[in-house]
């Protein structure tokens, strides 16, 4: 057996699913389920229960995944270890994060990290907030970049990107043309939202008390998707400015800043508190908190005429 095949039978045993565990390795389910025979051969016994139309854990299953975990953590610490003896950053560093962050935050932090040590693994995996918390403290991302605040008094909070939330509006849309809007003028209009997070709690916290009751058009549970529907009319959307930018600049949405009520956005890089940061884990840190976001961009690309 090999470390690959090891983390192959981790994802499926943490996921229970032979499916979930193709996508985190980027393979296809046969290739993941070959792996799981190789290693069943091996051992002298099945792992998974498949029965059922359902995937768990047998018996010899559960004590074999003691002693992956032990394996694969006693590898990554043997890994930094040996980087430390060199006093030159090694190894792999794993960051989770949600899709907008991954793409209109890390690339930033990630290229400038590379440049500086390319001999550092890097890589990413994308979930929603709760998922990103559970991998940060299972271990199985070295790093969480989320959305502040945070309350796991277990985790290091380190503020990386300040935020705000702002309206988005195709460019022909009436309050496209505004400056600012208020809380009560968006109520007037069908509204795009993302299911779940931060962004729909504190819209849905501000929408009640006003004592105003919106119009729920659609919810997504992807920001780019999001954007893309806003920019189609379906209604109007809120998203971290950041996220927006290259749309403004491409005279695709307009991006409104709300009059009478402001939401922050901040992200924050975190890890388990009783984590033993390697030189490169350290080095990653001191580039995101260094890294600085791109400058705010206000309203409605120049293309847009007749603002008021």
């Amino acid at each position: 057996m090999d470390f690959d095949q090891l983390q192959t039978f981790l994802e499926v045993a943490r996921h229970a699913s032979f499916s979930r565990a193709a996508e985190k390795r980027f393979r296809t389910q046969p290739a993941i389920s070959s792996q799981i025979r190789a290693l069943e051969d091996e051992v002298g016994a099945k792992l998974f229960d498949r029965s059922g139309g359902r995937v768990s854990l047998t018996a010899a299953g559960k004590a074999f995944l003691k002693y992956v975990e032990e394996t694969l953590d006693a590898r990554k610490a043997m890994l930094s270890a040996l980087a430390e003896m060199e006093h030159v950053p090694r190894g792999a560093i794993t960051v989770g994060a949600n899709e907008g962050t991954c793409l209109h935050i890390l690339p930033e932090v990630f290229a400038e990290f590379k440049k500086r040590y390319p001999d550092v693994s890097v890589n990413i995996k994308r979930a929603d907030y709760a998922n990103v918390l559970e991998s940060v403290t299972d271990n199985s991302v070295d790093f969480g970049v989320v959305s502040l605040p945070v309350k796991d008094n277990r985790l290091t909070v380190v503020l990386i990107h300040q935020d705000e939330l702002v309206v988005i509006t195709p460019p022909d849309h009436p309050l496209g043309r505004m400056k600012s809007v208020s809380v009560g003028d968006l109520a007037k209009y069908p509204l795009v939202l993302p299911k779940t997070g931060h962004t729909r709690d504190g819209l849905e916290d501000l929408f009640r008390e006003r004592r105003l009751k919106p119009n729920y058009s659609m919810e997504l549970d992807s920001s780019e998707l999001l954007k893309r529907f806003v920019a189609a009319g379906v209604g109007v959307g809120f998203i971290a400015r950041s996220n927006v930018q290259e749309d403004v600049r491409a005279g695709v949405l307009c991006a409104i800043p709300m009059a009478d009520a402001q939401l922050r956005r901040d992200l924050a890089l975190v890890f388990r508190k009783d984590k033993a940061l390697s030189r490169a884990a350290l080095a990653f840190i001191d580039i995101a908190v260094k890294n600085k976001p791109n400058d705010a961009l206000n309203s409605c690309a120049k293309s847009v005429v007749g603002s008021s």
